[in-house]
Parts: structure tokens; sequence; C-alpha cells
């Protein structure tokens, strides 16, 4: 068995090869090559836990689970991150413990791939403007995800502390050589929009539905536990809706608001994206197709990134080797 620091992680994986894993992951999704994943909830005192599970078939075949811990003051309060956890995977096979990896850095990296991915199929193929809700680590890795499959040149922060949105924004021009401004208005900054990331824990929608335009990819990132919301529920319900995993969504992806509002029904919910990938289900149409993106979060994708990793381990001998059985 092997133990992955956040470090090993870091230097083990780099963004495109979480976009391949994350594109394998869900077009096994699709096809049914898979072990069906599911989630769990538990609320905390100052935030919640999450446990998510899931696998992939083949050859060789993965079970995985992530348990991480959603604590959103952790940063001011303990000078830690918000999201905290660890991957355990194993031989879906025989059930033999083959990893346990910090979780930090894949969820972190697994989640913009996810978007990328999503946006090679849904977003327009010219979209050069893009939003971001959330001036944090998730929004930088959602800039840096869409670069690789998007035509990105311009950037708009909207963030609830502009002194902040002011400063990732800078750095983000600087590192990443594209223009990248605070929003403003973000009403205004939608207005001229291709994609809208929202990668936020708010609980109250940020976007109403008069500022989405026609055209417009948006990946609904932040809401993935019960009541989180960004968006208002009509966006979902007239529009064209892609679930990363459809009883997830419902459950606790921005759906779960429009659904619960009796706006929509879970019939009006498109495709999952492994059936886009897979072509069982058809992604963007028309350029005036306004889709989101319903993305939770799956076990799959958690597990196609710590599986490659521990192949890439076996050839190169990074991680610790650990007798579980000792």
């Amino acid at each position: 068995m092997k133990l992955f620091s956040q470090s090993d992680v870091l230097n083990g994986l780099k963004l495109p090869d979480y976009i391949r894993a994350v594109e394998a992951a869900h077009r096994a999704h699709g096809l049914g090559q898979i072990i069906e994943p599911d989630l769990l909830h538990a609320e905390a005192e100052s935030g919640e836990f999450h446990i998510k599970i899931g696998g992939l078939a083949g050859e060789p075949a993965y079970f995985g689970l992530k348990a991480n811990g959603g604590f959103f003051n952790n940063a001011e309060k303990y000078g830690l991150p918000n999201i905290l956890g660890v991957i355990y995977i194993c031989d879906s096979k025989n059930g033999l413990p083959l990893a346990v990896l910090d979780s930090v850095v894949i969820s972190r990296f697994r989640t913009g791939a996810a978007t990328a991915v999503a946006a090679k199929y849904l977003a327009r193929a010219d979209s050069q403007v893009q939003t971001v809700c959330g001036p944090g680590t998730q929004g930088r890795i959602q800039i840096e995800a869409l670069l690789q499959v998007l035509p990105i040149k311009q950037v708009f922060v909207h963030g609830r502390d502009q002194a902040r949105a002011d400063a990732f924004a800078i750095k983000c021009a600087a590192e990443l050589g594209i223009n990248a401004m605070p929003a403003g208005s973000l009403a205004d900054s939608l207005a001229v929009s291709d994609v809208l990331v929202t990668c936020t824990p708010s609980n109250e929608a940020l976007v109403e539905r008069d500022w989405i335009p026609p055209g417009m990819f948006v990946a609904a990132v932040g809401a993935d536990s019960p009541g989180k919301q960004e968006l208002a529920a009509e966006i979902l319900a007239e529009n064209t809706v892609v679930a990363d995993i459809l009883h997830q969504s419902l459950r606790v992806g921005e759906s779960q608001h429009a659904i619960a509002a009796g706006l929509m029904t879970p019939e009006h919910i498109h495709a999952q994206l492994g059936e886009v990938i897979c072509g069982l289900k058809p992604g963007r149409v028309d350029d005036e197709d306004i889709i989101v993106y319903d993305s939770t979060g799956t076990a799959l994708q958690d597990v196609a990134a710590a599986a490659l990793l521990y192949e890439k381990s076996l050839k190169d001998g990074s991680g610790t080797e650990f007798d579980l059985f000792a």
C-alpha cells in the first residue's frame, strides 16, 4: 500500500493529466463501466462532511472513497484550507487496499478539470470571455482549466470582498497572460461573457435569470451539498441542464432548488456528462443555447486521478510504501 502526501500529489499530476483522467472517468460512466457513485453528507457545528464513493471497471479496476470536511471559516480561524480530507483506493476485484492520498489537491484540480471537460462539449468553441464568481483557489483553477480547452482572453472576477477580487485579478493577469479585471457589476460582466463559472460556498442565488445572455455556458460548481445555491432556480428550469451525476444533482446540486420550487422535474435534465461524451445524448446544438453544467463532484473523478497517480508511482517510485498488514 502507498501513502501520498499533498506534495506527492502536487508533483505527480499536472492539470492536463486531470483533464484526461476526468474525461475518461465520465466516458466510462456513460458506457456503464463503473461502480455506481454515491455520496453521504453529515452536518457539523461549523461546516459539513461528505463521503463520496464509486469505482472504475476495466483492467485494472479500482474502487475509491473520499472523505472530506468543508469548513469555510478555516482559513480565517485556523490558517487551514477550507476543505480537508483523504482519498482511499483499492483493487475493486478483491478489495486489496492500494493507496491513501491527501484529497485537497486532487479535489481542487479534478473540479477544474471537470469544468474543462464539460466546456469542451457544451460551450461555444469560440468562447473568449469568462466571468468567475469566487476569487479563491478554486476560482484560479477554473480559469486555468478553461484556458486548456477554450480561447479565453478576458476574465471578469466577482467576489464579495472587492480588495480580494482586485488582488486576484492582478495576479491572474500577471501569471496566466490574460486580461483579468474585477467584475464591478456582475450583471454587466455577464452581458458580455461567453462562460460563467460559479465556485463559491453561497447558500443563496448570486446570479439572476435575466443576467444570462443567449449562448452562455454556465458551470455551477459551488452547489455540492444540501442548501447550497448560486443560480436563480429559473436559470435551470428554463434552459438545458447537463448533470455530472444525475442523482447527485437532484439531491445536492443547483437542480435541487428548481425541483423543490416546482419549476422543473428530474426529467427536465437533458443528460449526464458521460452520455454527451459518448454521443448518447447531444451536447450543444445551437450557438444560442444556454447550457448549465450542474457540477456536484463525483468519486469517479477522484478515483480516476488517484489511480493515475498510483499507476505512475509504480514506475517512478513516488509515494511512501506502507505495510498495512504488518
